[in-house]
């Protein structure tokens, strides 16, 4: 199994940074060492505020790596593409550092959960997006996804993107906060779990509901099958 998972979404505000610190939250509980990872934050300033709610959701303090900046490698102000926020602040992405701050936390860390930035068509540079980066790295997915109007289109175009650039997809979290409407909510299910046997993806749509139902509740997501082998 590969130490690094990447979490990505249909699209941004999907609930990625939830159920990135939900799974490390699982991890911990179930005795792993696992630390959590944003490949860039925009729209912030200091440690990104996705590695805060993720240490929030886990349960435990900022780490010394956070406080380094090896969590997440690039921290821009401008809410925008990574892309456009880095260019105007007069600085570029570069993977490899991505890459080498990852390699660093494994030497440490039994787990990696690597959370994406938007969508996996979102450019990191002009000429290098999410997946590209995600190809080259072998890094296995877990796609965050919803029963909102649109998500059927989005989860399997994201679905056809994995396959055609040969990245194993691990499962779906279908976030399922807010959801009101049974039979779409249910129907969308049935469509994600057809088509990840149809492009070849032997894996598991498990329900994500709102973090409340979690921590006020004490209880842990349900996601460790997403981790075996």
């Amino acid at each position: 199994m590969c130490p690094v998972t990447c979490i990505s979404g249909i699209d941004t505000n999907i609930g990625k940074s939830v159920a990135t610190g939900l799974m490390a939250r699982a991890l911990l509980a179930a005795g792993h060492s696992v630390v959590t990872q944003k490949v860039v934050q925009t729209g912030c300033q200091g440690v990104a505020e996705d590695i805060l709610y993720h240490r929030e959701l886990m349960g435990i303090e900022l780490l010394p790596e956070d406080m380094s900046g090896l969590t997440c490698p690039y921290v821009f102000a401008k809410p925008c593409s990574p892309h456009l926020a880095a260019k105007l602040e007069g600085r570029t992405v570069d993977p490899g550092r991505i890459r080498q701050a990852t390699d660093t936390l494994l030497a440490g860390y039994d787990h990696v959960l690597l959370e994406g930035a938007g969508g996996l068509l979102v450019p990191l540079t002009r000429e290098v997006t999410f997946l590209d980066y995600l190809e080259e790295q072998g890094y296995p997915l877990i796609l965050v996804s919803s029963p909102r109007l649109g998500s059927i289109n989005h989860t399997l175009s994201a679905l056809e993107l994995a396959q055609g650039r040969g990245i194993a997809v691990k499962g779906i979290v279908y976030n399922c906060y807010g959801s009101s409407d049974r039979e779409i909510r249910q129907d969308s299910r049935e469509i994600f779990i057809h088509f990840l046997q149809r492009y070849g993806f032997p894996a598991p749509v498990i329900d994500l509901d709102g973090v409340e139902s979690y921590l006020d509740q004490d209880k842990n997501f349900n996601c460790l099958q997403l981790f075996e082998e």
